[in-house]
């Protein structure tokens, strides 16, 4: 098992390993995406994009990046975002390597802590990273902006509701002008 950084031509293997991490877009959008990201992990000293290869075939990868903990901490981190492993090399060490080049990078870097996700449905990946001694920090959730929008006016009185829809429609108006006149010109009186 060997590790390398990625090339432009992995991103279709990245495509197809992280599909369920990536935009909701064409297969041939998701590509062209990878392409930019691995571009730019190549010459960013503070990312890494990491491919795994068993006998010479991809199968695993992760992204590197340094950042600090939050917008509101500052305290530096390495973020290893998207490990993965494809199911026929699991228990093989590749898991393990990943990780080791995330701690790596880190001690490069001269980061103290390292900090990943794994998806909620990922019980192996979850226990995996148990394991290794990472603990839960914070609890990450997403909800669509439509269904949010609905359920926090859902619980209003009538008249806050008509107060926030007033709100929301002014904001809708407003875009809608700022489309009719694009900045930097002047509409006629």
């Amino acid at each position: 098992m060997t590790l390398r950084e990625a090339v432009v031509g992995d991103a279709l293997f990245l495509a197809e390993v992280w599909h369920e991490s990536l935009r909701r877009a064409d297969r041939q959008d998701q590509v062209a995406d990878l392409e930019v990201i691995i571009k730019a992990a190549a010459v960013s000293p503070e990312q890494r994009l990491v491919i795994a290869q068993y006998d010479g075939e991809p199968v695993g990868a992760v992204f590197l990046r340094a950042a600090s903990m939050s917008p509101i901490n500052l305290e530096p981190i390495v973020q290893v975002i998207a490990p993965h492993v494809l199911a026929s090399a699991r228990r093989k060490g590749v898991g393990r390597a990943l990780m080791e080049e995330a701690v790596t990078f880190a001690d490069e870097l001269g980061v103290g802590h390292v900090m990943t996700a794994a998806s909620s449905t990922s019980r192996d990946g979850n226990r995996f990273l148990a394991r290794l001694g990472f603990g839960s920090h914070a609890t990450l959730r997403v909800a669509p902006t439509a269904m949010l929008r609905g359920r926090l006016t859902s619980r209003l009185t009538a008249g806050q509701r008509a107060v926030a829809n007033r709100g929301h429609l002014g904001q809708v108006l407003a875009a809608r002008r700022s489309m009719r006149h694009p900045r930097g010109t002047s509409a006629s009186v």
